[in-house]
């Protein structure tokens, strides 16, 4: 009588990346060249906003400020202005460089000793402050929907985990939000924060009121899944194992409730930069001469004529294009995440 004996099966190992990279979700999401092109030119911009200081160098305030004597010392990575222009730029370096103080657009490249590719509006130099305003979109985006989404989540948890009369309280307040047009109710709070601070930085005060208006959203989805999730068997295990509502709540209901929000977040960054572009034809966005999109539409206003198109056309190609790039993605991450579609 004979024995054999069989190698062991070798078990592949993957990391946790590559798992990620070969699930169902993100092979689903390669095979969508929308998606793919909107997650380029998403990255395109981020680019553009981490390295803002090269493409549109610094000058005057920003150039003090930054302890520069040259704009050419901006492209030495081994002196700190570089890292400081990168990472942590003054405030001045958000102002839009002024070449004149002549109202009249002027086309693009007709400046001598100036780069202004796209021209100027008011004097002020477009390119410069549609480089700098992918900083501020992109900042004042990630920051507006992280705060929404954190406490939409949070609320919404709490509502549908424990229902009851918490639940319909948390409702009621929700369809009082709902009743109101988010950007009126956004134009209010706003107003009250600005009349209790007026000539202040009007930064946290939209951050602020865009939050406050925002996040009921989030909680009302949110809630209609832990409706359901609160019910499976490894809540009930949880549970009877002593855990405290809160761990149960952000350790195991949250986690596998999050997927529908997530890609509503991302879908909501393309809107931050329209909102933000509202106030300012509003009075109520950022001073004349930050750097932010919308204040360059709202210069354009004056001047919507043939021959002064590039006022408005440059501003409005980037705001069209960091929406699109969004919605391309976050549709493609919806479908992406979304069993029914698989």
């Amino acid at each position: 009588m004979t024995t054999t004996s069989s190698a062991p099966i070798a078990i592949e190992k993957r990391g946790s990346f590559q798992m990620f990279w070969t699930s169902p979700a993100m092979r689903k999401m390669r095979r969508n060249p929308l998606a793919i092109g909107g997650l380029i030119i998403t990255l395109l911009f981020a680019l553009l906003a981490l390295f803002a200081p090269l493409v549109a160098r610094p000058t005057g305030n920003c150039l003090r400020d930054l302890g520069m004597t040259s704009q050419n010392q901006v492209y030495n990575p081994l002196g700190a202005p570089f890292w400081q222009a990168v990472f942590a730029p003054p405030a001045s370096c958000y102002k839009i460089e002024r070449l004149s103080f002549a109202q009249e657009p002027v086309p693009p490249n007709s400046i001598p000793g100036a780069t202004a590719p796209f021209g100027t509006v008011n004097g002020y130099n477009i390119f410069y402050g549609l480089v700098w305003g992918t900083r501020t979109a992109l900042k004042m985006a990630f920051i507006i929907v992280g705060i929404t989404l954190a406490v939409g989540v949070l609320i919404g948890a709490i509502s549908g985990f424990y229902g009851g009369w918490i639940d319909n309280l948390i409702q009621r307040f929700i369809d009082v939000l709902f009743a109101m047009p988010g950007l009126v109710l956004t134009v209010v709070i706003l107003t009250i924060l600005r009349a209790k601070n007026p000539g202040g930085d009007p930064t946290w005060p939209i951050i602020l009121a865009y939050s406050v208006a925002g996040w009921a959203g989030y909680a009302r989805v949110i809630r209609g899944d832990v409706l359901k999730t609160r019910q499976l068997e490894y809540v009930d295990a949880a549970r009877g194992l002593g855990a405290r509502d809160l761990r149960m709540i952000l350790k195991h209901v949250v986690p596998n409730s999050v997927t529908t929000v997530f890609t509503i977040a991302v879908l909501d960054l393309a809107t931050v930069p329209l909102g933000i572009a509202a106030l300012s034809f509003l009075g109520l966005g950022f001073e004349p001469g930050y750097s932010e999109w919308g204040q360059l539409v709202d210069f354009a206003r004056a001047w919507l004529k043939p021959d002064y198109w590039y006022v408005l056309v440059f501003p409005a190609a980037f705001i069209i294009l960091f929406s699109l790039a969004f919605n391309l993605f976050g549709d493609g991450l919806r479908d992406a995440l979304d069993p029914k579609t698989r």
